[in-house]
């Protein structure tokens, strides 16, 4: 994808649902290839949110990631102004699409479609949320200034990619290459990270004579196929490998599941 990330299709291995019922009973069709393998799952937490702590060096953000604190709850309780032990489900479920909204430079209108709430209620979580973690506004705003000078934006490995619209006289069309300077850089350096990863991970499964596969690559998760008998081997070394693949301002979490399904 022009992010960076790999797209499949034919089919698309990297869209199956997982909250319908539908959509489970198809993730549990997808098995390990013998009975005495199994599945490894292993998806880096938040890794755009923590790009974004990296790259912009807002100190709250920083300080929550280092603290290993739940993200959506801290924004929650900064948003709605409240300590984050009154924070309940539903107020976290909307601090959770404003942060990963600010990622995709979404804007109040789009907020407000999400959420299903007023425009202005959509606006006064946006400015809170700036108001709570400013060196954010000021990272999108040199980002967006960046592209508009030099016509393109990089990853943190230094992948371009160009945005020729930024200066285009049409409103929407400006305003959509606005939200691709944004967002390029924090999903284009989460999926350099990754493939990065991969390349490593690879050479340590041939150089240790292990049998797993790596199968799947879906934007922040890797899934493997692997005898039973390597699990805790492989788990060790993909964790590794995922984690300590590039030093940033924060620490990179990896969470691994394991099962003889995808489900």
């Amino acid at each position: 994808a022009n992010t960076g990330r790999l797209s499949s299709n034919d089919p698309n291995l990297q869209n199956i649902p997982i909250k319908t019922d539908i959509g489970g009973k198809i993730r549990q069709a997808i098995i390990a290839t013998g009975k005495d393998n199994c599945l490894l799952s292993c998806d880096y937490s938040q890794i755009e949110l923590r790009v974004l702590a990296h790259l912009s060096g807002d100190e709250t953000l920083v300080k929550a990631f280092d603290g290993d604190q739940d993200i959506h709850r801290l924004t929650a309780s900064l948003i709605y102004n409240i300590p984050e032990s009154q924070v309940k489900d539903n107020m976290r479920e909307v601090a959770k699409r404003v942060n990963f909204g600010i990622i995709y430079g979404q804007s109040a209108y789009g907020l407000s479609k999400d959420l299903d709430i007023p425009v202005n209620q959509a606006q006064d979580f946006i400015d809170a949320y700036f108001l709570r973690y400013p060196k954010v506004k000021e990272y999108i705003q040199a980002q967006i200034k960046r592209a508009e000078k030099e016509g393109f934006v990089t990853t943190l490995l230094g992948r371009r990619r160009c945005i020729p619209e930024i200066n285009n006289k049409n409103l929407g069309i400006r305003q959509f290459a606005q939200r691709q300077a944004v967002n390029t850089p924090l999903q284009g350096s989460a999926s350099d990270l990754i493939k990065l990863a991969m390349v490593n991970i690879s050479a340590q499964i041939k150089s240790k004579g292990l049998e797993a596969k790596m199968i799947l690559q879906i934007h922040d998760e890797l899934v493997f196929d692997l005898p039973a008998g390597e699990l805790d081997t492989l788990a060790v070394l993909v964790k590794k490998e995922m984690e300590q693949v590039m030093k940033l301002d924060v620490p990179i979490k990896v969470d691994i599941k394991r099962g003889k399904n995808w489900l």
